[in-house]
């Protein structure tokens, strides 16, 4: 059974009454992040019941050993893991000496937890009685700054109910905690300082192995009914953490606060000997504008992201709720301010997949963040493969590969692999072309071409040359073949001639020669550098014409469809309709070998090759796929339905094409696939996006020209949204019967609206 306890609302994410159960879950889903760091949603004060404690900062790292059972040459010697950091948020409460603990409390009433997306802040709040007989009503919020990144600022305060009583705060730092996800259960920090001076309290620790130098900080201030009051605290440090008490008698009716300001400085950014100077000059910063003033900052600059990324839907709140949800996440995870970050599939909100870069980013949220960004948050995504490059020509050098092959990890923190899972690391090698795909699609939507000549065909080359090397000519076929691969879908290991990996290796090494031709004829300069620097031959370039020219692709004559690889049509061929229900999520119930022999597709080959290539077939043949392929998929990946959403607007299939975008916006809201307490799917949050911005608008850039083909779902009043095409803003609104189109700027803009060319003016509405 699904969750469904979050209550629907157009700008928040509401949770109504006190549930043990829910705690972990909820924990995941009111994550906060800035795109520095992030934390789950963790009670400041302390709780005895089932909890995931978490806290992140973005790009430190361990490499945690890799657990096989039989180790093979060319594994991984780590997988990486996003670090749980040292936490700064909690708050101690002992109220006439008993500790505040809702999992003790006999009754909470009026819980209410709210996520605020337009303005960027995590409140809570409950009533409850102590054993003790005090009744104590509480009030929390918290954020994460964007304006002063390495900070957050939390407002705690109760308010006595029935009677006066000693109430005692107990701020601490603490850096001797674990993580949930770890191979060997080794100590990953080596907590090197503990110091305290005045209201500040310090940690400074490193992580193993990595080094990474860290400082954890904090600062409180006291005030009673919001006026600001001096109290000396009692001071308790130890090898690990230090812990100040702030005592106070407190009288009924009266309400005593703690704004505590806390966060990281790191020596990614500042030199490891001052990150203690640099953390005391935020905290000045902070509390010289104080809780109230720095709210206010927040919720500006929250508006100033929403002013672009935002999407309206009229008439459907559970759909508004979750489109924002998505949206807001992907903005709290990476920003664009740091181009030697990138964004993991969980992002700050679990440690699962060990917070790394997957293919995702390429194929899923580079058109999010070129169409809702300056388009230099884009190229950094790009520019973050080109400084990884040297990195994947060794990836591919540990598994026999040569002469400048290069194969992108599939999951990487400094581009070296670090996956532990022998049929994903060796045989997932489809990412190449998602990373080339990406670098095609920037361009395309962009039209700025200068990465291609500055850094983009170093990269090419290095992935076309794994290609040609990867592929076999098999004399049965007369034809070149990749054998033993994974494609998308990881429902199927170890196969020959997936269709996906096929096509996408072909079109990699066509785009390559396209470019290496462009660059030749119109940059001289940076051919005759990058020929240098790759020797690139006319000779293997011959070759590699060769193997792009006769690559084999599995057909079926019976179907009339390209087959998911060579032996699908050797398994038993049940739909999913047919399967019994009980037996779902079948990651959960099936062993690993029921699954591989069913032909239950986890995630889309097929019809991911026909979203990235759509142009390359025809809508008949896109129907045929489509419904041959999608009754056997269970969808029990994240990046699934977002990809089947776009392509049933596209065929016009509106009922089934809601029905897929409710289930990739909601996946974590409603917990589909029974995991949120392990994290959210932030990567598969840019495929929600896609899902209305290119399957209900349908958005896309044909010869040069932006295109829409515009549908509505018959459960939506209108949509809008807009997107930052080559710097300038055009927004759409789309409504049951017509569409209207606007533009922000000073310059006309000829669209594409179903084929057919009009002009959109500034102050201007269009209507189509």
């Amino acid at each position: 059974m699904n969750l469904e306890y979050i209550k629907p609302d157009e700008w928040s994410i509401i949770e109504e009454g006190f549930n043990p159960d829910h705690v972990k879950a909820s924990e995941s889903i009111f994550s906060i992040g800035n795109g520095a760091m992030g934390q789950r949603a963790n009670f400041e004060e302390h709780y005895s019941g089932a909890t995931f404690q978490g806290s992140y900062i973005a790009g430190v790292y361990y490499p945690d050993k890799t657990r096989v059972g039989w180790w093979k040459n060319g594994y991984p010697e780590y997988f990486a893991k996003v670090l749980n950091a040292p936490s700064w948020i909690g708050i101690n409460v002992k109220i006439n000496g008993e500790n505040l603990d809702l999992f003790s409390c006999e009754n909470v009433q009026d819980f209410k937890r709210e996520l605020n997306m337009k303005e960027g802040w995590l409140s809570r709040s409950f009533t409850t009685t102590l054993k003790n007989g005090l009744i104590v009503k509480v009030e929390s919020k918290r954020f994460l700054s964007l304006e002063l990144d390495e900070i957050g600022a939390i407002n705690y305060q109760v308010t006595l109910v029935n009677g006066d009583a000693k109430i005692t705060y107990q701020p601490y730092i603490d850096s001797d905690i674990h993580n949930e996800d770890t191979n060997w259960e080794d100590k990953f920090w080596d907590t090197q300082n503990v110091s305290h001076q005045n209201h500040q309290a310090f940690i400074n620790a490193k992580t193993m192995k990595t080094h990474f130098n860290t400082c954890t900080f904090m600062e409180s201030k006291l005030f009673i009914n919001n006026k600001p009051i001096i109290i000396e605290p009692f001071i308790k440090a130890d090898a690990n953490s230090a812990l100040f008490s702030y005592e106070h008698d407190v009288k009924q009716g009266e309400t005593y606060s703690i704004h505590k300001f806390g966060g990281y400085t790191v020596d990614r950014n500042h030199d490891k000997d001052q990150l203690i100077y640099a953390a005391k000059s935020v905290l000045a910063k902070a509390t010289n504008l104080g809780f109230d003033e720095m709210l206010e900052n927040q919720k500006q600059a929250w508006q100033n992201i929403w002013n672009l990324a935002d999407i309206s839907i009229e008439g459907d709140i559970k759909a508004q709720q979750a489109i924002r949800f998505n949206i807001f996440q992907l903005n709290q995870t990476y920003l664009g301010k740091d181009s030697r970050l990138n964004i993991g599939p969980k992002g700050f909100t679990g440690e699962k997949y060990g917070g790394s870069t997957y293919w995702d980013t390429e194929a899923y949220c580079i058109p999010f963040y070129m169409a809702t960004k300056d388009q230099k948050v884009a190229r950094a995504l790009l520019e973050y493969r080109y400084n990884h490059l040297e990195k994947a020509i060794e990836n591919a050098q540990k598994l026999g590969f040569k002469n400048g092959a290069a194969l992108y990890p599939m999951v990487t923190m400094n581009g070296e692999e670090c996956h532990n899972e022998w049929e994903i690391t060796f045989e997932e090698i489809h990412r190449n072309g998602a990373i080339a795909f990406a670098i095609y699609n920037y361009y395309r939507y962009t039209n700025d071409y200068s990465y291609i000549p500055e850094k983009g065909l170093e990269v090419l080359i290095g992935i076309a040359r794994f290609w040609y090397q990867r592929a076999n000519f098999s004399k049965d076929k007369n034809q070149y073949v990749i054998l033993g691969v994974t494609g998308p879908n990881e429902y199927e290991n170890n196969v020959n001639n997936n269709w996906y990996t096929n096509y996408i290796a072909k079109w990699c090494i066509e785009y390559t020669l396209e470019n290496i031709q462009k660059i030749e004829s119109e940059f001289a300069n940076d051919y005759t550098r990058i020929m240098n620097k790759t020797q690139l031959s006319k000779a293997e370039i011959k070759e590699w014409k060769n193997v792009s020219n006769n690559m084999y692709f599995p057909y079926s004559e019976q179907y009339k469809v390209y087959l998911q690889q060579d032996g699908f049509l050797d398994k038993e061929l049940i739909t999913v309709s047919d399967l019994d229900p009980s037996q779902r999520p079948i990651n959960q119930k099936w062993s690993w070998d029921r699954i591989l022999r069913s032909p239950y597709i986890k995630q889309a080959d097929v019809l991911q090759g026909f979203y990235f290539f759509e142009d390359h077939f025809s809508v008949e043949e896109l129907e045929k796929h489509f419904d041959f392929y999608e009754p056997f998929t269970v969808h029990e990946s994240s990046l699934s339905p977002c990809v089947h959403s776009i392509q049933a607007a596209k065929l016009d299939r509106m009922d089934q094409a809601y029905t897929f975008y409710l289930r990739t916006s909601r996946l974590d809201l409603d917990d589909y696939n029974h995991e949120v307490e392990e994290g959210l799917h932030i990567t598969s949050m840019a495929g929600t996006w896609m899902s209305i911005v290119e399957g209900f608008g349908g958005m896309r850039v044909k010869d040069n020209t932006l295109s829409f083909e515009p549908k509505i779902p018959k459960q939506w009043k209108a949509y809008s949204f807009k997107i930052n095409f080559r710097n300038q803003i055009v927004k759409v609104n789309v409504c049951q019967n017509e569409t209207y189109f606007e533009i922000e700027g000073n310059s006309d803009l000829n669209i594409l609206v179903h084929d057919k060319l009009i002009t959109i003016s500034p102050n201007n509405l269009v209507k189509v």
